[in-house]
């Protein structure tokens, strides 16, 4: 992962941990969602965000996020392993898996380095 890249992908993932900790886990999911736009292509990393949304839906108590989380959990790490990512994709199981999503042009020049 480029320096720039990680250093922008450890500080969403500390935020979201930040507000997770605080029971904001709202604004905890927001982080991970830019978080997972970040590092999706890096196995370790597109793992860890599914991890802690997974660790939301548990929260939440919502069996349906829940489930979501551990099947992206197993998928992404496939996907990130073999180079299919669908860009742009947030990671929350209010999104299809599958689903490309427009990418801020800040975080595009990130992703292109």
């Amino acid at each position: 992962m480029h320096p720039e890249l990680r250093k922008a992908y450890e500080a969403e993932m500390v935020s979201s941990r930040h507000c997770y900790h605080a029971g904001r886990c709202a604004a905890a999911m927001v982080h991970l969602e830019l978080a997972h736009v970040l590092g999706q292509r890096y196995v370790l990393a597109h793992v860890a965000t599914h991890y802690w949304m997974l660790k939301i839906a548990l929260r939440r108590r919502s069996p349906r996020q829940a489930w979501g989380q551990l099947l992206r959990i197993v998928l992404g790490a496939i996907g990130s392993a073999a180079g299919f990512v669908p860009a742009g994709n947030t990671g929350g199981t209010d999104i299809g898996m599958f689903r490309r999503l427009p990418i801020d042009p800040a975080i595009r020049r990130l992703l292109d380095k």
